[in-house]
């Protein structure tokens, strides 16, 4: 079963910046799309970004112009630039790794990584 790691998180004060970066325990073929997903206390999990296998990205209305996510296209994982984090960033944020295996669409998930915005 593959896993995924995510680092690069921790406590950084408004307007501060941060780099997710997810690794995975063995290379993933048949890659559809990956990203990064969030939760905050008491909220259902949002997307934040994702990237597809064209190089497509689909960005959060409340992340677009300050988040850029990208891919490391040897690991095949996702890397997320945080710049001008705001107190609302505050969240656990989740990579995942989508791809098609015998035609069907599954999703590998990290266990998480936390960001914290504060002064």
């Amino acid at each position: 079963q593959v896993q995924l790691v995510e680092s690069g998180g921790g406590l950084v004060q408004p307007g501060g910046s941060l780099r997710l970066s997810c690794a995975a325990s063995e290379n993933i073929r048949n890659i559809n799309d990956m990203g990064w997903y969030r939760q905050a206390p008491g909220n259902q999990r949002e997307l934040v970004a994702s990237i597809d296998s064209g190089g497509g990205t689909t960005y959060s209305d409340s992340v677009k112009g300050r988040f850029t996510i990208s891919r490391d296209n040897v690991k095949n994982t996702p890397y997320l630039q945080m710049n001008n984090l705001r107190p609302e960033d505050t969240a656990v944020y989740y990579c995942y790794v989508g791809r098609f295996l015998f035609g069907s669409y599954s999703r590998y998930w990290g266990q998480g990584t936390q960001v914290t915005v504060s002064s």
